[in-house]
């Protein structure tokens, strides 16, 4: 019995230096097991090209296989409802832009229920941001989006393309027209490829983007006008704000941020934070977020859970009084 005992203490001592290791290595619950990253929309868009970027990143801090899956549809809340669903294990985490903050407003009365986005989910890590731009075609002849708002009132037809009703390209657009005192017609595309070749092509004369999609054709193809944000972006430090140009509270930028399930444990959240906030800073990781037009953002647990719940609450009423809603 004595060695019974004995066998049982030294397989129960092995266990604990085992998990010791695992969690000081940073890994999840189960170590065999893949982590997966939800991605919400299609390939090849700001939240896929993020978590492709990020994923082998943390892959080599955990030493476990991590896996982005895009699960699109229903505005993206087909995705988002699967990682609300899912064990608060760390092995299913949700990375997604702050349409995750709009889509629950802009969504027809009497839509089936969603998780809730503040509620139902655990803020990990604020990954990046993007200013949203005011760009025309050349073709326009405007120079600033003063010469905009003066042609929009001579015009009545002249447009601004968008990725799709309800979209934050929509509601920065409509934002314009209620302090311009304008009537851009909103020209809604199936997503943002559609709505830059047409732009590019002069076929629809201004939009509201980030401008990572449009960053290869500045200055040729496309003009940027004015930035849509509480500040002129690093990315091109000489377009000044709306703000600046008179344009006061037509502010709306991008995100995107890293979520688990309600209920993951402060020890995965503490860990995956970290490991963020270590990778965001790699010079590599910057110069590529750049390319897509983005920022490294990083910062507490409790500051994205803040900037999602104050954005939830601002296009609460935002979208209301615009009156905006999704397909």
């Amino acid at each position: 019995m004595r060695h019974l005992f004995g066998q049982l203490l030294l397989s129960v001592g092995i266990g604990a230096v085992a998990m010791n290791a695992a969690a000081q290595a940073g890994m999840p619950t189960h170590a065999d097991k893949p982590v997966t990253l939800v991605v919400s929309f299609p390939p090849g868009g700001a939240p896929d090209q993020i978590a492709r970027l990020l994923a082998p990143q943390l892959q080599a801090r955990w030493k476990t296989p991590i896996i982005v899956v895009n699960r699109a549809g229903a505005s993206g809340n087909l995705g988002n409802d699967s990682v609300a669903r899912a064990e608060p294990d760390g092995h299913t985490l949700l990375v997604t832009p702050n349409t995750f903050t709009m889509v629950p407003h802009v969504l027809p009365a009497g839509s089936q229920q969603h998780a809730d986005v503040v509620k139902d989910y655990t803020p990990i890590a604020l990954l990046s941001s993007a200013s949203m731009l005011m760009l025309a075609s050349p073709k326009l002849g405007a120079k600033t989006a003063g010469d905009v708002a003066r042609m929009a009132k001579a015009q009545p037809d002249l447009g601004y393309a968008t990725s799709g009703n309800g979209s934050p390209m929509h509601i920065v657009g409509e934002l314009f027209n209620k302090v311009a005192g304008t009537k851009l017609a909103h020209v809604p595309y199936k997503g943002v490829a559609p709505a830059v070749n047409d732009l590019i092509g002069g076929h629809v004369p201004t939009t509201f983007m980030t401008y990572g999609p449009l960053a290869p054709y500045v200055g040729g193809k496309v003009n940027v006008l004015a930035v849509a944000d509480n500040k002129r972006t690093s990315l091109a430090p000489s377009v000044p704000t709306l703000a600046e140009l008179g344009y006061k509270d037509v502010e709306v930028s991008a995100w995107q941020g890293l979520f688990g399930p309600k209920g993951l444990s402060p020890e995965i959240v503490k860990l995956l934070n970290t490991h963020m906030n270590d990778i965001l800073k790699m010079p590599d990781v910057v110069s590529k977020m750049h390319t897509f037009g983005a920022l490294p953002a990083g910062g507490d647990p409790a500051h994205l859970g803040q900037v999602n719940a104050n954005d939830y609450n601002r296009f609460s009423k935002l979208i209301k009084d615009l009156g905006i809603q999704a397909d």
